[in-house]
């Protein structure tokens, strides 16, 4: 998929089912691979995320070799497969989260493609002290998050303390979505937050589904890290398990298992210490 010219990656991946393709696979960041993932999970197909490209957070979380890109088409001769589950807003895929307000502000700027981490801890405390655009409110499950000035919707939750979607996610197959929301009143306290510190302000809750109403009839968006701008209001839902992930059986990125208690060992020691 070369050339000046702008691809429509999905136009592609749908082509390749037409044609009897059984398995899709695609190298690049999140927000090409959300693409090619809804084609495949929409034809119930697997799919094999290649780590080349944008280094990409649905490739960190499922424990791929980011540094090898050549070492994701293992999945393809001992690979297992696993149902993980996919975020949707307003009709569109995503792997790994959609932004609000401050949160698309920093996705917008030309930086971010470049160094995602850098670039958000560098400007989002100044933008969440200064965001200008529409007001937001979020709904979900009886709860409401009113006025954030940055919102974040993940397919599945972050790690405690992250509130900007830059670490990990324990799992990616919980059927649920992580739902952020910030009001600071100032760039420290928003810097202490990208810290970890819990201040006021935060507003952290899981849900199935999640509406977004703005005073304004676009906001602006970033869905996988890609900027766009989405007609309000804006519903984002996640579906457990609908996409079959083949990747290699042996992947740097997942956890060694703890090793199992030994029980008779343990109760032995316990009555020889007596």
């Amino acid at each position: 998929m070369d050339g000046p010219e702008e691809v429509d990656v999905a136009a592609v991946a749908r082509d390749a089912v037409a044609r009897g393709a059984d398995l899709l696979g695609v190298a690049g960041g999140d927000g090409t691979q959300a693409l090619v993932a809804g084609v495949a999970a929409q034809h119930g197909i697997p799919f094999v995320v290649v780590t080349a490209g944008t280094r990409n957070h649905f490739a960190l979380d499922l424990g791929l070799d980011r540094e090898d890109p050549a070492a994701s088409l293992d999945a393809l001769s001992d690979g297992v497969e696993l149902h993980v589950d996919l975020g949707e807003i307003g009709g569109q895929t995503f792997v790994n989260n959609a932004s609000f307000g401050a949160y698309a502000e920093v996705v917008q700027t030309p930086a971010y493609r470049g160094d995602k981490m850098r670039t958000t801890l560098e400007l989002l405390p100044d933008l969440l002290q200064g965001h200008e655009g529409a007001r937001l409110e979020a709904r979900a499950d009886g709860t409401r998050i009113e006025a954030p000035q940055a919102l974040l919707v993940a397919n599945n939750p972050y790690g405690m303390g992250d509130v900007a979607g830059l670490g990990r996610r324990a799992r990616l197959d919980g059927g649920i979505l992580g739902v952020v929301g910030v009001n600071v009143g100032s760039a420290a306290q928003a810097v202490s937050l990208l810290r970890g510190a819990h201040a006021t302000g935060l507003s952290v809750l899981t849900t199935r589904e999640i509406e977004v109403i703005a005073d304004a009839p676009q906001i602006p968006v970033g869905i996988d890290g890609e900027a766009v701008r989405l007609p309000t209001p804006v519903q984002c839902s996640v579906h457990p398990g609908a996409l079959r992930v083949w990747v290699p059986r042996h992947r740097p990125g997942v956890p060694r298992p703890k090793p199992e208690m030994n029980w008779p060992r343990l109760r032995q020691l316990a009555l020889g210490s007596r």
